[in-house]
């Protein structure tokens, strides 16, 4: 079984207006209501590729129930912790360009995180956790670690999708993969990348600090797959870019849940090209019908 894991999940409260002015009355033109969280993503596209997950996380109030009934409809496995505060919602205001208003989340209090580990605990050897997307500030910076410290005491493997200390802190507990993009990757180590040499070169500090699998995407350029000492590109799908939001969700879903399924290293790879590239090209998240077509157009070179 495949478990993801979101920390701080939002209702996305997408909302359209032509000429958009301050100070005064405005109409939409549209509007769309969807799931939102990393994790969340990652369960919606397994689920479409026929990889069977159970989503995790903190969910309350009216805005919870609204993301609980939504995957369920999408046959979602859920068991998340329901807790007393209300889950966020995030705007997604555009208006020719894309305003961003997020929600803080709810507090989390110590009853209902520990409940969150308890779940974690009854895992065992054969299943494989994703961790993704930001920490609500009641739980503090370690967090992570202490989901990662009852993997390891089951024997489950975890993916890790997030920036900054908490990655760095996860690459000693050999994390299945991890999936930067390749300006996070120069964030990581302060450093400017200027050539693809570059990239594969700090690529390769993250095998070396733990990382089993590296995926690195770079949009327009492509994806590097790192593993062992191997290094294999793929080349990007052709099509519009309509949506940002979810594709590197999109990435690590793909990836993981051929592994799942029994998929070699290059086929996992090539799935997870495709399903990012799908959702890039699409107005919500990827449909598998649309990740099945892009494959074919996924062609995977060995870079050294």
């Amino acid at each position: 079984m495949i478990y993801t894991v979101t920390l701080n999940p939002s209702i996305d409260y997408v909302v359209e207006v032509q000429d958009l002015k301050l100070g005064t009355l405005n109409r939409m033109e549209r509007d769309l209501k969807l799931p939102g969280g990393k994790g969340i993503n990652v369960s919606r596209i397994l689920s479409r590729l026929g990889a069977e997950n159970t989503a995790l996380g903190f969910l309350g109030g009216f805005t919870g129930s609204f993301i609980e009934q939504f995957l369920n409809k999408e046959s979602v496995r859920t068991d998340f912790v329901q807790i007393s505060g209300d889950t966020r919602i995030n705007i997604k205001l555009k208006h020719g360009e894309e305003t961003e208003i997020n929600g803080l989340g709810p507090k989390i209090g110590p009853d209902e995180s520990a409940a969150l580990l308890h779940k974690l605990s009854t895992l065992n050897g054969e299943d494989i956790v994703v961790l993704s997307g930001s920490v609500p500030p009641s739980l503090g910076a370690g967090f992570y670690e202490r989901l990662i410290a009852v993997c390891e005491q089951t024997g489950a493997r975890f993916v890790i999708d997030t920036t900054g200390e908490a990655l760095l802190r996860a690459l000693e507990h050999r994390p299945l993969l991890v999936k930067p993009n390749h300006h996070e990757l120069a964030e990581l180590f302060g450093v400017t990348l200027e050539s693809k040499e570059d990239i594969i070169t700090y690529g390769r500090k993250l095998l070396e600090k733990g990382a089993q699998h590296v995926l690195i995407s770079m949009a327009g350029e492509g994806a590097f797959l790192i593993a062992g000492d191997k290094v294999y590109h793929a080349n990007v799908p052709s099509g519009t870019v309509r949506n940002s939001v979810g594709a590197g969700d999109s990435m690590i879903a793909g990836f993981v849940g051929t592994l799942a399924q029994g998929g070699d290293l290059l086929e996992a790879f090539r799935t997870g090209v495709a399903s990012g590239s799908a959702t890039a090209f699409s107005d919500d998240l990827a449909t598998g019908e649309k990740i099945e077509q892009l494959k074919g157009q996924v062609a995977i070179s060995q870079w050294s």
